[in-house]
């Protein structure tokens, strides 16, 4: 039986990825966000990592963050030209092919959400981790882009699919929980962010990597459809005309089981009883 299609373009990621690479350090206002919030995250774990992976050689200022922890630290990255800048190891993440068990922390700041094969990818991940070792992540998530979405269904705009389909929080919770992953936590942080115009979503999604990479690619809009879009977007702003978009972001964690990791208690081994706490006292 012929495989289906893959959703999202290999070509195209690599083509995204290393255009980031030609982008000013500060044209991605999602990086510093995202690195902030794992590295907060990563401050609330009480013990040492002696091995990183980094998923993602674009942000410069998260690297030397990590490597300044101390710790060896490796980088994969899908564009080639920004690996080779950046001595990263190249590859897609749902192919990713290194020795198990040899990470203490892998650290994915953003594209969980573009993978073509999610559970393969989370699988490979888990096995690269040693025991008691931590994934770490997020990425844009289910419910963001909520006024884009609803310009590109516009009147006048062709019905196809332009935007890539989202996971939410209860889908990425099981799936960290069906690839082996213990003591799952996934939490999302809503982010607000205004526009003058839709050009101005469209440059800041370029310089993030978060366009299409759907496959077959998109047609192109008609300078009439654009328009429409710009339009359908505009509807609705904030009284000084600004337009506000909300990115949802979800965080993901899960560690490679461990004996000695806290576990749920067996069920029906409770002593007290529920009626008997919550009956009122005499």
């Amino acid at each position: 039986m012929s495989q289906p299609p893959p959703l999202f373009s290999a070509a195209r990621h690599r083509a995204q990825r290393d255009r980031l690479a030609r982008l000013p350090a500060d044209a991605n206002f999602l990086a510093p966000i995202l690195a902030e919030t794992l590295l907060d995250r990563l401050e609330m774990v009480t013990r040492d990592f002696n091995r990183i992976l980094l998923i993602g050689a674009h942000d410069a200022a998260l690297a030397d963050a990590l490597r300044a922890r101390g710790r060896a630290l490796d980088l994969f990255e899908a564009g080639p030209r920004l690996a080779a800048a950046t001595g990263a190891m190249v590859g897609e993440i749902d192919a990713i092919d290194l020795p198990l068990g040899q990470y203490d922390l892998i650290v994915w700041p953003g594209g969980l959400d573009a993978v073509n094969d999610v559970p393969g990818a989370l699988v490979r991940l888990r096995a690269l981790l040693a025991p008691d070792g931590l994934l770490l992540g997020a990425f844009v998530g289910d419910g963001s882009l909520p006024r884009l979405r609803r310009a590109t269904m516009a009147e006048g705009v062709r019905t196809i699919a332009r935007m890539h389909p989202q996971i939410d929080l209860a889908a990425m919770g099981n799936l960290l929980q069906r690839t082996g992953f213990a003591l799952p936590v996934v939490d999302v942080e809503a982010l607000t962010v205004r526009y003058a115009a839709l050009p101005g979503l469209v440059r800041d999604l370029r310089a993030a990597g978060l366009t299409s990479r759907l496959t077959p690619t998109p047609l192109p809009l008609t300078r009439a459809e654009a328009a429409r879009i710009a339009a359908a977007f505009a509807e609705g702003a904030d009284p000084d005309g600004r337009i506000a978009e909300q990115f949802r972001i979800i965080h993901f964690s899960g560690w490679a089981p461990h004996p000695d990791q806290p576990r749920p208690a067996r069920r029906g081994s409770g002593t007290a009883s529920l009626i008997d706490a919550l009956s009122p006292r005499p």
